[in-house]
């Protein structure tokens, strides 16, 4: 069976205040294998990053403008992903703006159909109460993140799917 690892890095928090994606990355897991297999690219998201956002993923515009806009690669992650099902880290965020992006390029075809699996609404699932964040996680099923000083969207998407395999070991999740 086939699980897309997503994840995205963006301008600020809300894309109904005209917030964009600037960066996706996406990690495939087959047969509960992490493989090479990976979709990434930066986005330019044709406005300023807050200042905020730019501190937790190290990116500004001025390293974006030269990178296509959303509507560019849309059909290409539309073919990676297929009709595979997604695990994200705080689902709602990243389809909040993926669904946004999606209604801006003005595209007649539905939005996403894939089945989505939230790995924190899992894992809050597993350890109630406990911290659930991707380095909390890492921490807790000994997935070295060692090289994580910056968020970027393929290192998370990657760090989050050996996270998911281990947290779902035994578990009937594939």
């Amino acid at each position: 069976m086939r699980y897309i690892v997503l994840d995205t890095e963006t301008t600020g928090l809300d894309p109904d205040d005209g917030h964009k994606i600037i960066e996706i990355g996406c990690v495939e897991i087959l047969n509960r294998t992490v493989t090479d297999n990976t979709f990434h690219k930066y986005i330019n998201p044709e406005r300023d990053i807050d200042l905020e956002a730019s501190k937790i993923h190290g990116l500004t515009f001025n390293n974006l403008k030269d990178k296509p806009i959303f509507q560019d690669i849309y059909n290409e992650f539309l073919e990676y992903v297929s009709d595979s099902p997604l695990i994200i880290h705080n689902a709602p965020f990243d389809i909040g703006f993926l669904r946004k992006e999606h209604s801006c390029i003005n595209n007649t075809d539905s939005f996403l159909n894939n089945e989505i699996i939230d790995s924190l609404k899992l894992a809050r699932k597993i350890s109630p109460g406990k911290k659930n964040t991707l380095d909390a996680l890492c921490e807790r099923y000994l997935i070295d993140n060692s090289d994580r000083t910056l968020h970027g969207a393929l290192l998370d998407a990657r760090l989050l799917a050996f996270v998911y395999l281990k947290m779902t070991i035994g578990q009937n999740n594939f």
